[in-house]
């Protein structure tokens, strides 16, 4: 297996992990978990481990930690990959660098959290973290089998400008879906205090957002059906729509059935898989060629004359 693949690899086992280490965080916040281990960095006052007297909740507590170690040995590998990659290529290297550290960074901010008996803000923060590091994982992946040569649109003007709008709502619903996540039930821990913001109206705020990310995605579809924009950017904004809707479906029976634990979870999960049809929307309409070097490049066709009369 050649370096290149192997980063490739390496790069969506990371992506896919990042999406894993939301889904545990889900699942500590909405079994009453968060507190399972009740300090930080240890698990105890003397154990860095879960321990029996502290049951299921330590066990999920602990099992999202240990994710964690596993995310930061992966993002390790990565960085050593793309050193080792022959050719070298900076931009990767940056990616996996930031990856990288980004990891220590969750375990300080999952400190914290701890620490402040799981602040609606800081477990916010928590999460907005992670939804950057499947960002620069998604984008690591992505490099992998892109050159370095500059970017070419493959679509119009005006349409990167509102594929990047339609980026920035939907930037803008996750960061307000957190906003209602601290406002409402399901703290992580019975005794752990919320945002103060009232759940209705910040509910619906956070839903005319979605309503209007829903219209900005189907506007930019039917306008890459339009001027016939190649099938892969027409294909990845219709997946966003549809996962959009998911989505908003999950999120409206969520609130009308008084958000049941696995509906929730759900919703979470959901939150990541936007952003990465956000992302491969974005990556669809642009591309960066691979440089040829001679020896590599084909053959020049040859000519050949026309028998004289």
């Amino acid at each position: 297996m050649s370096n290149g693949t192997l980063l490739r690899r390496l790069a969506l086992a990371s992506l896919i992990a990042n999406i894993g280490l939301v889904v545990t965080g889900a699942a500590v916040r909405l079994t009453s978990s968060g507190l399972g281990c009740p300090t930080w960095p240890k698990c105890t006052e003397e154990s860095y481990t879960t321990t029996a007297e502290m049951g299921v909740h330590g066990v999920i507590e602990f099992g999202n930690r240990v994710l964690g170690i596993v995310l930061g040995l992966i993002a390790l590998a990565c960085f050593i990959a793309a050193l080792l990659r022959k050719p070298r290529r900076r931009s990767l290297v940056l990616l996996a660098l930031a990856a990288g550290l980004g990891i220590p960074g969750q375990g300080v901010i999952g400190g914290i959290t701890v620490l402040t008996d799981l602040n609606p803000w800081v477990v916010g923060l928590h999460f907005l973290l992670s939804m950057a590091l499947i960002a620069v994982t998604y984008a690591l992946w992505k490099r992998t089998t892109e050159g370095d040569r500059p970017r070419r649109t493959l679509v119009p003007t005006p349409l990167p400008t509102l594929a990047r709008l339609t980026a920035l709502v939907s930037g803008a619903v996750i960061v307000l879906g957190v906003v209602v996540t601290g406002s409402g039930p399901h703290a992580g821990d019975e005794d752990a205090k919320r945002n103060g913001l009232d759940p209705a109206t910040i509910s619906q705020a956070h839903a005319d957002l979605v309503f209007l990310l829903i219209g900005l995605s189907l506007g930019l579809w039917f306008a890459l059906r339009a001027v016939k924009a190649p099938a892969p950017a027409i294909r990845a904004a219709g997946l966003l729509v549809l996962v959009e809707l998911a989505q908003g479906l999950i999120g409206f029976v969520q609130y009308f059935t008084h958000l049941p634990v696995i509906l929730v979870g759900a919703h979470m999960l959901g939150a990541c898989l936007v952003w990465v049809a956000t992302l491969s929307m974005l990556w669809s309409l642009r591309e960066r060629p691979v440089h040829q070097s001679p020896q590599n490049a084909p053959p020049a066709p040859v000519s050949i004359p026309a028998p004289v009369a």
